[in-house]
């Protein structure tokens, strides 16, 4: 029998001898590794694009750099992301410096993914943009209740940052959003939207799907009623069953075979 990591075990059991899932890779080279992340970050782009998550030019996922981890590739300022490449990203410092790239980086990008991935060294990716329904549910200034197994994920394992002063433009206020993310892996702007972290672009970008989700379900259901919470001690269950690391990666595949099938040009 095939053993599995837990978090993917408890969802599919024992697998008898020959069959197998994708697990997130290893790689020989550190050129082999940044290929790859960079090919992710342009297919997160794809799918944010695709699921409608930009804003004119507002919005960002960002990776570190596996040779260079104090810097990070992110989208050229004001490139859609149903057209970014991984030949069109951009590499840049904790300083704002662009090092690799013919393009400016959002300022707004700099500030809030500089300090975050500062702060947290396990963040290998970050991902932020002004979805509908996330800025939508930011405004209210609460957090996301345990009210669906999808929304589980996030239970106490969210912060909220409520000290919004305009488009973010100076470095103290990237301090306070990181703060605010402390050490959970999503954390709500108000009045702003959603950012979210992981371990890899795919986790990041899996996350932030599920908690614009998740922020549609509880607003569809405040609207409808008083919605019922599903209680702690399941709720926490849960989070262990579908919020790991490798679950949100895991999660992240079938969008990655659908974008990577119809966006081909990605790869460029």
């Amino acid at each position: 029998m095939s053993t599995l990591p837990p978090a993917l075990a408890a969802a599919v059991g024992p697998l008898p001898e020959g069959v197998t899932l994708p697990l997130p890779p290893r790689f020989d080279s550190v050129e082999e590794e940044r290929q790859y992340r960079k090919e992710q970050l342009a297919a997160g782009f794809r799918i944010f694009g695709r699921f409608g998550f930009s804003e004119g030019v507002a919005g960002h996922i960002t990776v570190r750099d596996p040779e260079a981890p104090e810097t990070f590739w992110v989208n050229p300022f004001g490139m859609s992301f149903n057209q970014i490449k991984a030949s069109d990203l951009i590499r840049v410092d904790h300083d704002g410096r662009v090092l690799d790239g013919r393009r400016p980086v959002n300022r707004a990008a700099f500030v809030i993914h500089s300090k975050v991935h500062a702060a947290r060294p396990d963040a290998i990716a970050a991902a932020h943009s002004h979805s509908l329904h996330g800025k939508a549910f930011s405004s209210l200034g609460v957090p996301l209740d345990p009210i669906t197994q999808d929304a589980c994920a996030f239970f106490e394992d969210h912060g909220i940052y409520d000290d919004y002063r305009g488009v973010v433009n100076e470095l103290e206020e990237g301090e306070r959003v990181a703060k605010a993310l402390g050490a959970y892996k999503a954390v709500i702007l108000k009045n702003h939207g959603l950012l979210t972290v992981g371990q890899s672009v795919a986790e990041a970008v899996w996350w932030f799907v599920t908690m614009e989700r998740s922020c549609q379900a509880q607003l569809l259901a405040m609207a409808a009623g008083t919605p019922q919470l599903i209680d702690r001690e399941t709720a926490l269950l849960t989070r262990g069953q579908i919020g790991t690391p490798l679950a949100g990666w895991f999660q992240a595949r079938p969008l990655w075979d659908q974008i990577t099938a119809s966006d081909p040009d990605l790869f460029d």
